[in-house]
């Protein structure tokens, strides 16, 4: 039986990874979060912060908004960590600040879907349900040889029910070792079936086309945009203001779109494309420096230290920051 293998190939082979040193709720459901849409590798840092920052479901219900988007910078998709807080206040108002136990009260929390709910069950609380995502799609898409399109759902369920029947005990290290594989081994190009513990059943193995697998219909062109961003300028101070509630970055801080009256000097920034899941933004900037501040200027401490600023914005923010520091130098000159 391949869980066999599986198993002793992830006793060997974990990630020592922070959030898998103890089985707690919390840490699981954070990490997962962070996970989606992120690298492992490249959100650990962010973990860290969080969990120092909001130990538990508690403190995170009574964050401050500005303050978790700021910590979340850098991760984008910020309806997730709005969802988060959503969550823990459910939890705290209706669990006594704790998770529920099974797949099915967590799938009824703000921001976790079956997957998410199925990780947390299985590893923090042993209950004997799947947690599929992408990297388990992948693994027995291949391992079955599916060659149907993984992204509809009748294909999907199929997959589940694939995954159902193989759980074995212990469940938390078994969710564990498919996501791993996924992670580490059965990687979406090139997979290293050389280095893989169940490569003597896998289908695709034999028929020595597991980079084929799995099948996804193609995406559709993202729709492109062209905006321009007004970045005003008064001194040291850049102006900002807070996105729509709805759209792209929704009530997060932002540039102008709108020109300053009074502009004294004006500055073409170069441009920048930011890609979405399925817009790109082919943005252009241009530093406005006016004289009369109004409301909603921050200096660049400030901007730093308690302002977020969505990825999309950082390279003008940058170029921005270099232009405010040159000009100073040359009046200091004068």
């Amino acid at each position: 039986m391949f869980q066999e293998e599986l198993l002793r190939w992830y006793k060997q082979n974990a990630r020592k990874l922070v959030f898998r040193q103890k089985k707690e709720a919390y840490s699981i459901w954070v990490s997962e979060i962070m996970a989606q849409q992120t690298r492992i590798e490249a959100m650990l840092p962010y973990f860290e912060r969080f969990i120092e920052r909001y130990p538990n479901l508690k403190s995170l219900a009574q964050a401050e908004d500005d303050d978790l988007v700021k910590i979340w910078q850098g991760l984008g998709y910020y309806n997730r960590v709005r969802n988060m807080k959503r969550c823990a206040i459910q939890c705290v108002e209706q669990f006594q600040g704790q998770f529920p136990k099974t797949k099915k009260e967590l799938c009824k929390l703000p921001g976790i879907g079956e997957y998410t709910a199925g990780a947390i069950a299985s590893i923090a609380f042993d209950e004997k349900v799947s947690a599929v995502d992408g990297n388990v799609i992948r693994v027995f898409s291949r391992f079955y040889h599916i060659t149907d399109d993984v992204s509809q759902m009748s294909t999907k369920k199929k997959i589940t029910e694939l995954v159902n029947a193989s759980l074995t005990e212990p469940i938390s290290d078994y969710n564990q070792a498919l996501m791993e594989l996924g992670a580490l081994v059965c990687i979406p190009k090139n997979p290293r079936c050389a280095a893989c513990p169940i490569q003597k059943e896998c289908q695709s193995y034999a028929y020595g086309d597991a980079d084929s697998l799995p099948v996804l219909a193609k995406k559709k062109p993202r729709r492109v945009e062209n905006p321009t961003f007004y970045i005003w300028v008064c001194q040291d101070k850049i102006h900002l203001k807070k996105r729509s509630q709805k759209g792209l970055l929704a009530g997060l801080f932002g540039f102008d779109e709108t020109l300053p009256e009074a502009v004294e000097e004006k500055r073409s920034l170069e441009p920048y494309t930011h890609i979405f899941s399925h817009v790109e933004w082919h943005m252009k900037g241009i530093v406005c420096f006016v004289k009369e501040k109004s409301e909603d200027f921050y200096s660049l401490s400030q901007i730093h230290d308690k302002v977020s600023i969505p990825s999309a914005f950082q390279p003008f923010l940058k170029q921005t920051e270099k232009i405010i520091k040159e000009r100073e130098k040359c009046q200091k000159s004068l």
